[in-house]
């Protein structure tokens, strides 16, 4: 691979390659070795049109566990502010003899776009497009599961909330397919689902007594709304009670049930204090997993694997 931009195209293979190579870095990350050499001399950008704390400090975390120097781009400062456009930052930048670029952009398709247009020995891998994907997000919450359940073999997820705006969930539902999952379902209102969301391969509900039974991983998403235009829901207090994941509704899948949260957490909105401080969840796992998995897919771009 030369850029790592969507979940959708990569194989099972490729998949469980990145959970692999991540597993090999859960040491570094976590051990007494902070760092190794494998990114020696590279220079990795982080170029972020939207606001985020986790996924650039785990991505700068991640480079510089592996010795790369890395710049972040404080694009409220930059050049785009003036009117240059994204291609010309892109090009000044690359210029300066850039290795790897890492973006998230409020446009869905900003990081294909990019790497279309991008000298051959660099690399982008997208931190989060629009609507689009959110591919490391779906890689560490993937190496989540495996790391909770073994395998996918058997297992039944339930991805609750605002399917129509989250660029994780596809991304997630998409790597969920490849690696065999046994089931996906889809909870959430009529007006936060994208229209045809069934050609996925998913199963929809609108009730979360229904689409919680018996699954074996309950993923939750926040309302995303900055991205809302209308009114799609008639207050945070009446989806809290339809759509909210309370410990009463937790106790309707499996025993053995894990809960997760891309974050930033809306807590009273789409998830309790409760459940999300409480022993199924595995949430700031999710936090420290994501370094490792972020190591992965960089040295996998550059050509190294431990």
């Amino acid at each position: 691979m030369q850029h790592f931009l969507t979940t959708e195209s990569l194989s099972k293979d490729q998949l469980t390659n990145i959970l692999d190579t991540a597993e090999s870095f859960t040491n570094v990350d976590g051990g007494t070795v902070k760092k190794i050499p494998l990114l020696r001399g590279k220079t990795i950008v982080n170029l972020f049109f939207e606001a985020s704390t986790r996924t650039r400090t785990t991505f700068e975390l991640a480079a510089k566990r592996l010795s790369a120097d890395v710049l972040n781009i404080n694009i409220s400062s930059s050049a785009t502010v003036k009117g240059e456009s994204l291609l010309d930052t892109l090009r000044n930048l690359e210029a300066m003899h850039v290795d790897m670029f890492i973006i998230r952009h409020q446009d869905s398709g900003a990081a294909e776009f990019l790497s279309r247009h991008i000298s051959p020995h660099i690399s982008v891998i997208n931190a989060g497009d629009g609507r689009h994907a959110h591919p490391t997000q779906a890689m560490l919450d993937m190496y989540t599961i495996r790391k909770m359940k073994g395998s996918f073999d058997n297992l039944k997820v339930a991805i609750v909330g605002d399917l129509l705006h989250s660029r994780v969930a596809r991304s997630q539902i998409h790597a969920l397919k490849t690696l065999g999952a046994k089931e996906i379902r889809i909870i959430a209102p009529r007006t936060l689902l994208p229209a045809r969301i069934e050609s996925l391969g998913v199963k929809v509900f609108h009730k979360m007594e229904a689409g919680l039974k018996d699954v074996d991983v309950i993923v939750m998403l926040r309302l995303q709304k900055e991205r809302m235009q209308g009114a799609l829901l008639p207050s945070e207090h009446e989806y809290f009670n339809l759509f909210g994941l309370t410990q009463e509704r937790v106790a309707l899948a499996d025993n053995d049930v894990i809960v997760m949260h891309p974050g930033p957490i809306n807590r009273g909105v789409e998830i309790s204090s409760e459940v999300a401080d409480g022993p199924q969840s595995v949430i700031l796992q999710q936090v420290s997993y994501s370094i490792a998995v972020r190591m992965a897919i960089m040295s996998m771009l550059a050509g190294h694997q431990p």
